[in-house]
């Protein structure tokens, strides 16, 4: 399995901008399709996005899009999430996770990530 590590969170006003980290470590990293999920109090994790191994292809809920914007760096085994316009409703724990590419499952469901960091707080002040 890859190891994965969350950096880069923090508290940030309304409007503003945070770039997330995720540094992988174990197995080579483009062998997998990387993915940020996101949990609030009180609330179930919830898909933010996610990049194919090569990066040609991104998803993102509709929450995000145009404010989200997900990329990777396989030379550095890094997955980044650049939040942009971020809103008091972006607050949440920022989890990265991992799985084998090539799965024929969707990347939406959190059940088809087999790998997760810790997670990184963000929090959005109004």
């Amino acid at each position: 399995q890859v190891q994965l590590v969350e950096s880069g969170g923090g508290l940030v006003q309304a409007g503003g901008s945070l770039r997330l980290s995720c540094a992988a470590s174990g197995r080579t990293f483009s062998s997998y399709t990387m993915g940020w999920f996101r949990q609030a109090p009180g609330k179930e994790r919830e898909f933010v996005t996610a990049i194919n191994w090569n990066g040609v292809s991104t998803y993102y809920t509709d929450s995000v899009k145009g404010r989200f914007t997900i990329s990777r760096d396989n030379a550095e085994s890094t997955v980044y999430l650049q939040m942009n316009s971020l809103k008091p409703e972006d607050t949440a724990v920022y989890f990265c996770a991992a799985r084998i590419r090539g799965s024929r499952y969707n990347v939406y469901d959190s059940r088809n990530f087999g790998s997760w960091g810790q997670g990184t707080q963000v929090t959005v002040s109004s």
